[in-house]
């Protein structure tokens, strides 16, 4: 979008335009970047001024492709039907998919391989608790961007200190948690906290996607995974996204929901899902690809509303969660 904006790249289809317009004010612009960016932090649940999805009419014609706005058809009229309408079909825009990669269903898979891995270095020591220290992250190479959560234990956030180019809004605060999501600045930020608890640095920060995704953007546009490498005299440990289970969405939910999970490598995986009893509803398993993979989970597959916990099984790993079918 940026580049869109900035006239270096400009987007090639009258959907991907759509697509980009996270305000639906008719136009793209560094607000669109604002607001998506928000809700790739977390800090948004949905956009507020837009839907999830738009439809556009299949056989419309855009009068100017490089300009879709401000109108175009998003229902069709039919009058005095008298057979099934099949040939009527709109496509589909996800908002903010503009290199169309979105997973639109079930049917559809994900590609989650990445090039290399983008390096963060971190000073590791150990923290008293009640001290409060700032830790700096250095990003080892020059990338376009990259975005990742921060998962911290043990510590609060004092303040954030972004680097050039960088504002807070860049950053996403929760409890237990940061999130980042810089394009074209320095890769180079600082974060003070405050120890809760003694221990060590290494212990106590870790790269996640459980809320924004973890990955890196190279200057030749390869897609980076994202660790820390914690320097400590002589010694270094890498530390990236390893096993996570995340929240299923949308939550609660009616007829159908997704169960998405981080691998750190390919494993043989069972999901198992309970009631409040403790009664087995519904177990898949299945031989998954490193990174990120997804259950679809239908209403009708478990048979029963309310509370449900779900399970996910590696020869080395568990987590369970709690979800929620509402109807």
């Amino acid at each position: 979008m940026t580049k869109h904006i900035l006239g270096l790249e400009p987007l090639t289809t009258p959907y991907k335009m759509i697509a980009a317009d996270a305000n639906r004010s008719g136009s793209i612009t560094t607000f669109d970047i604002v607001e998506f960016r928000k809700l790739i932090l977390g800090i948004y649940d949905e956009l507020p001024n837009n839907t999830s999805w738009r439809f556009v009419d299949k056989t419309y014609s855009f009068p100017n492709p490089a300009n879709p706005f401000p109108t175009f058809p998003e229902n069709i009229s039919v009058l005095n039907v008298q057979a099934d309408q099949l040939d009527e079909d709109f496509v589909g825009v996800k908002i903010g998919d503009v290199n169309g990669t979105v997973i639109a269903n079930s049917l559809q898979s994900v590609e989650d391989r990445t090039a290399a891995t983008m390096l963060f270095d971190v000073q590791d020591r150990t923290v008293k608790a009640g001290e409060v220290f700032t830790v700096h992250f250095k990003g080892a190479e020059k990338v376009q961007g990259y975005q990742f959560t921060m998962n911290f234990n043990g510590l609060e956030v004092q303040d954030i200190t972004p680097g050039e180019n960088m504002k807070l809004d860049n950053f996403g605060i929760f409890a237990d948690a940061i999130t980042t999501s810089v394009d074209g600045a320095a890769n180079e930020f600082a974060v003070t906290f405050r120890a809760t608890k003694a221990g060590q640095i290494s212990n106590m920060l870790g790269v996640s996607s459980r809320i924004t995704k973890a990955e890196g953007y190279s200057l030749t546009n390869d897609r980076l995974a994202i660790a820390f490498r914690f320097n400590n005299g002589n010694t270094s440990t890498i530390s990236g996204v390893g096993f996570e289970l995340y929240q299923n969405q949308p939550n609660p939910f009616v007829n159908k929901t997704f169960i998405g999970f981080h691998l750190p490598e390919a494993a043989n995986a069972t999901l198992r899902i309970f009631d409040e009893t403790g009664r087995m509803v519904f177990t898949q398993n299945g031989e998954f690809a490193k990174g990120y993979n997804t259950f679809a989970i239908d209403r009708q597959l478990i048979m029963t509303t309310g509370v449900l916990y779900y399970t996910l099984e590696t020869a080395t790993d568990s987590a369970t969660r709690k979800m929620i079918q509402s109807k």
